[in-house]
């Protein structure tokens, strides 16, 4: 059975970096689409980045281009979320999901919940001084 869980959350300073893991397991890893999500308090699941199974090919949410990198290693079967120049607002639960196949390069479909079959139970970062 599919299976996803987070881990390497914690508390980080403004300025400061994390690394969240997304280990996997009844998957293929190169044949899936791993997304990256997280929610604050009282707001709705929002899409933080992407990796594709067609090529590799990464997606990032405006808010954190620049400053997150996503990447995977697929004899690990393993997705990574590199958080560099963390900011108090970037504070939030982070989940990973993936689904079978890969987003069209059009209309930002990798940032739609429902486009996802699996989920897991996510971890918190925070940012705070």
């Amino acid at each position: 059975q599919v299976q996803l869980v987070e881990s390497g959350g914690g508390l980080v300073q403004p300025g400061g970096s994390l690394r969240l893991s997304c280990a996997t397991s009844g998957i293929t890893l190169d044949r899936y689409t791993i997304g990256w999500f997280r929610r604050a308090p009282g707001k709705e699941r929002e899409g933080v980045s992407c990796i594709s199974s067609n090529d590799g090919s990464t997606y990032y949410a405006d808010s954190v281009k620049g400053r997150f990198t996503i990447s995977r290693d697929n004899a690990k079967n393993t997705v990574y979320l590199e958080m560099n120049s963390l900011k108090p607002e970037d504070t939030a639960v982070y989940y990973c999901a993936t689904v079978h196949g890969s987003p069209p390069p059009y209309g930002s479909v990798w940032r739609e919940v429902s486009w996802y079959d699996y989920w897991g139970q996510g971890t918190q970062v925070t940012v705070s001084s």
